[in-house]
């Protein structure tokens, strides 16, 4: 097919075309006072604000299908959900739960469990969101989301909850050192392993200056740091913040293209048994990311991130723990590894309702020397998903996904996956 450059910031690409019809999906039921009905134009800009989100990711879910709003439109509540069936089939040595990540391939797999099938419900949420405008205090926002995806995939547990008041946000959200939409669409629940997807407590100012500058800083309560407990070693209670920063250019009259430059600092501490002595020094992390509609049918994605101590925050790296390890050469010494991480990923839009992406990746792991050679070294990860929207609330996906796990002594093992996943939102 033939690439048709976007002419103007204001061209229609099949992202914003696809989004535009979840806008057009609502029921508004008018409540309360208000002497004059709002127009329509009114009723469509506090609907847009639902999906004006910079930290807004493919899989999270739109606005609820019914919205109660004010007559004058100044203030609008909705209750909303997915209810997402994934299923996948694993061979050549199964990975075990829902999320592929090359990380948990087995590298010495039990004959009796070479492959795998399953399925659950897990990422079926459910949540509240109000959003208003005050001619005192300005435009304000509640939100909270609960997913099923607990214990064995079905339990409920909560995912988001905050409060924004123009500029500022307080609540349990998204760090600030993510960028969800720079991630690309996804059948499997993971998604690329240096995914950055941390949620901590925060209060973070975000400002856009024209003409489409962003400009984010945080304070966030730690997200628990993982040190490995030993003999001679152990990690103690944190007792200053993160920090988190962004700063931003997007184009289009949106954020759905944008490069973003973000960064965050850890306070990582650990006491020595053997000397009796507590230690804190400061983890880093830094990442650049893009997404970019190169022409109408074709998105890009790219993120590179990397630093020390970072671990705890997303990836690969989250599975175990590589925040702080054991210093090989200093007996009761940890120290903070460093990772490094990249993905780039390619997205075709076939028609609006019909699209395809590929996507590949790794992250990388630095120990010292002397580290046992069992240990994780470095994954890769691939994926091929295509997806169609048999209505704007209710999609398909079937997709495949290859990784290869590599350890110390460079011993390796490849894992495959097919999945399918179910959506349907209200």
């Amino acid at each position: 097919m033939v690439c048709v450059v976007a002419a103007g910031a204001f061209a229609r690409t099949p992202r914003e075309a696809s989004v535009d019809s979840l806008k057009n999906s609502h029921r508004v039921v008018h409540i309360g006072g208000g002497a004059n009905a709002a127009s329509p134009d009114s009723i469509h800009s506090i609907i847009n604000d639902f999906y004006l989100d910079q930290f807004r990711q493919f899989d999270n879910p739109g606005a609820p299908y019914f919205m109660f709003m004010t007559k004058d439109a100044h203030m609008a509540l909705g209750m909303g959900g997915t209810v997402r069936l994934r299923g996948w089939y694993d061979w050549g040595g199964s990975i075990s739960g829902q999320a592929f990540s090359p990380y948990l391939i087995n590298m010495n797999p039990d004959p009796r469990s070479i492959r795998d099938l399953d399925a659950n419900p897990s990422g079926s949420n459910i949540f509240f969101r109000m959003i208003g405008r005050h001619t005192k205090i300005g435009h304000y926002q509640l939100y909270l989301e609960a997913e099923f995806s607990g214990y064995n995939g079905v339990d409920f547990s909560l995912k988001k909850a905050y409060a924004t008041l123009n500029d500022w946000t307080i609540g349990y959200a998204s760090t600030t050192f993510s960028d969800p939409q720079a991630l690309p669409p996804s059948v499997d629940a993971q998604g690329p392993n240096n995914k950055m997807d941390a949620t901590a407590v925060l209060v973070r100012y975000m400002h856009t200056f024209k003409p489409g500058i962003v400009l984010a800083a945080s304070v966030e309560n730690p997200v628990k740091q993982t040190a490995i407990d030993a003999e001679d070693a152990v990690s103690t209670t944190t007792w200053l913040p993160d920090l988190g920063f962004f700063l931003q250019y997007q184009w289009g009259n949106n954020s759905m293209q944008h490069i973003r430059f973000s960064a965050v600092t850890r306070q990582l501490t650990y006491r020595n048994l053997l000397t009796s002595t507590n230690h804190h020094f400061v983890g880093w992390g830094l990442q650049l990311s893009a997404v970019a509609n190169i022409c109408k049918p074709l998105t890009l994605y790219a993120t590179v991130n990397g630093g020390r101590g970072m671990a705890g925050l997303g990836g690969d790296w989250i599975m175990n723990n590589f925040d702080l390890v054991r210093d090989p050469e200093k007996p009761g010494t940890l120290y903070a590894p460093e990772v490094f991480g990249f993905m780039a990923s390619v997205q075709y839009h076939f028609r609006h309702n019909l699209f395809a992406s590929l996507t590949w990746g790794q992250a990388h792991y630095f120990q010292k020397d002397g580290t046992p050679g069992s240990d994780y070294r470095y994954g890769l990860y691939g994926a091929a998903n295509v997806f169609y929207n048999l209505t704007p609330r209710i999609q398909f996906g079937l997709g495949f996904n290859i990784g290869k796990r590599v350890n110390v002594d460079h011993t390796s093992r490849w894992g495959r996956r097919l999945c399918a996943v179910a959506s349907f939102s209200f």
